[in-house]
């Protein structure tokens, strides 16, 4: 398939080139032009759309997907009608709803099709799937999809994949709050975390989270799988959502300051894991294998 692809940051570069491993043919745009190294370049989102049959955007956030896409030199300058818009990057659901709205008037459908799993499931090509929009365009993304994904899941309407990843992002951010405090409190109580984690994760306690953040945390890596500021981001959008429907997220709203305040101290660029480090300071103690 003609596929244009917009976005290849840590998630977007190793998704696109599982595509064009798996024989599909790719144009690509980035803001960043060393991103795009060898890979067929377009020199806009509107000439990555130009001639594509799908078109898939992986952006950091709302305003960056609606300038790629409804923008000057947008996907939707270049797309014919038909041609199937499928949104990946991690968004408020009303902005995926409100583009969606713009894409229709050109006769481009729009799936939200946000990710989770981070850059060692980006590259492994192993990433979850959440994809809310119209059935029919749904399987006819599907196994595009699935050359990214393990798991591909359609959700419900425009919008639904981007409320299921918000879900994702409180429960991924909760999980690892959790994780912290206890092996803080494992590490001040004199007992080696490595032996902690090694003794909880196969019991009710274990998670996918912490085998992916634990490690990491025990060699003090928190080179970027997902950035603090990004996670941030997400919980805004998750808050955003909440209070519009009338749902309070306390524990979401407790650890999004936490973040915060991690990143006003420079470590927004930082691995979402590194989250660890706030109690750290909090407790005065360093947890390390």
């Amino acid at each position: 398939m003609k596929i244009g692809f917009v976005g290849l940051g840590i998630m977007g570069r190793p998704m696109a080139l599982n595509l064009i491993k798996a024989g599909h043919e790719l144009k690509v745009f980035d803001v960043v032009p060393e991103r795009m190294a060898g890979m067929k370049a377009a020199g806009s989102a509107r000439e990555a759309a130009a001639g594509s049959e799908m078109v898939i955007t992986m952006l950091p956030n709302s305003p960056e997907v609606r300038a790629a896409v409804c923008g000057a030199n947008g996907v939707l300058e270049g797309a014919a009608p038909g041609t199937l818009l499928v949104d990946m990057s991690s968004i408020a659901p009303l902005a995926a709803r409100e583009i969606a709205a713009e894409a229709a008037k050109r006769g481009v459908v729009m799936l939200d099709a946000p990710v989770s799993g981070g850059e060692p499931k980006a590259i492994e090509g192993k990433l979850a799937i959440m994809v809310g929009g119209p059935v029919d365009a749904f399987e006819r993304a599907r196994p595009v999809l699935e050359k990214m994904g393990a798991s591909v899941t359609h959700v419900g309407e425009i919008g639904s994949g981007n409320v299921t990843k918000l879900a994702n992002q409180i429960m991924v951010a909760l999980h690892i709050a959790a994780m912290s405090e206890a092996m803080v409190l494992a590490t001040k109580a004199g007992v080696n975390p490595e032996n902690v984690y090694r003794a909880i994760r196969g019991g009710l306690a274990g998670s996918a989270v912490l085998d992916a953040k634990m490690p990491l945390a025990l060699k003090g890596n928190f080179k970027p799988g997902f950035r603090i500021a990004l996670h941030i981001k997400d919980l805004m959008n998750a808050l955003d959502t909440a209070h519009g429907v009338g749902v309070p997220l306390p524990l979401t709203g407790s650890v999004l300051e936490f973040l915060q305040a991690l990143k006003v101290d420079g470590h927004g660029g930082d691995d979402h894991g590194g989250l660890i480090q706030f109690y750290e300071r909090l407790a005065q103690t360093q947890v390390r294998a």
